[in-house]
């Protein structure tokens, strides 16, 4: 029986979805990226799930690319972008509940931009991302050339970029790529426990949090200021708010969950 090409699974309101090509380092196919972007609308609609982790099976998070999986299909590089992996990326970025990145081993090509494009990049000690592209003379794809000069800057992105250096965990770390490193041995109890702590937040302050800095990313200073005056009315009438000030007020934690 074929195993299926993204495993699903949950637990304490985390849903965690594992690229599940195990033998090929979990290079993504067609199958592959559609149905992750299948699962991450469905985790969105879902009102049990309130945080959302990507991880991978076995050593690699995901080696980019399966070339073969393209190989003499006609279809041209703009076209296969954008059928697959510009769509995954969209959703990704506009999911209304926090993503984490759990990168638990090699992270190549596309595979490095999806490890880019969660709200929270989690790694293991033994990850490594590599911007593969220029090897085989290619420009780097999936969301890369945006996330990765906002977050270590153009000359370091243009140089991890044009020599295809590989980046491991405690440089990682240093450079902004990621923001919790874990041994590898815990690592998934390590993720699955920050997921958990996420998942006790206010989902709908995170929500209106991640669409402000996502627009904020290519706003100017006038139109952030508009936007935040905009969101934190929404805040501000939702449950959430009167439950952390009353909470606050009464010198106890605030329960920002509620039972269904």
């Amino acid at each position: 029986m074929e195993q299926p090409v993204i495993l699903v699974s949950d637990r304490s309101a985390v849903r965690t979805l594992t690229l599940n090509r195990e033998s090929k380092l979990n290079a993504a196919n067609d199958d592959l990226l559609l149905t992750l972007t299948d699962e991450l609308k469905r985790a969105d609609a879902d009102p049990s799930v309130r945080v959302v982790v990507i991880t991978g099976a076995g050593r690699g998070f995901c080696a980019g690319q399966d070339l073969g999986d393209v190989s003499g299909r006609g279809m041209t590089f703009t076209e296969h972008l954008n059928h697959t992996y510009n769509p995954l990326v969209r959703t990704i970025r506009g999911l209304s509940k926090p993503v984490i990145s759990a990168v638990n081993g090699v992270a190549a090509g596309a595979g490095a931009s999806l490890a880019l494009a969660g709200d929270v990049r989690l790694w293991a000690q033994g990850a490594s991302l590599i911007e593969v592209f220029s090897n085989i003379a290619l420009v780097p794809d999936s969301g890369s050339t945006w996330f990765l000069p906002r977050l270590v800057g153009y000359h370091r992105a243009f140089e991890l970029m044009a020599l295809a250096e590989k980046v491991r965990a405690e440089d990682a770390l240093r450079l902004g790529l990621c923001e919790q490193v874990f041994p590898d041995e815990t690592f998934r109890d390590d993720v699955q426990a920050y997921a958990e702590r996420l998942a006790t937040r206010p989902a709908h302050a995170l929500k209106l949090t991640k669409q402000a800095l996502n627009a904020a990313l290519t706003s100017t200073l006038d139109q952030a200021l508009d936007l935040e005056a905009e969101l934190q009315q929404l805040a501000g009438d939702h449950w959430e708010h009167e439950e952390g000030v009353t909470a606050f007020k009464q010198k106890r934690p605030a329960q920002f969950v509620r039972s269904t």
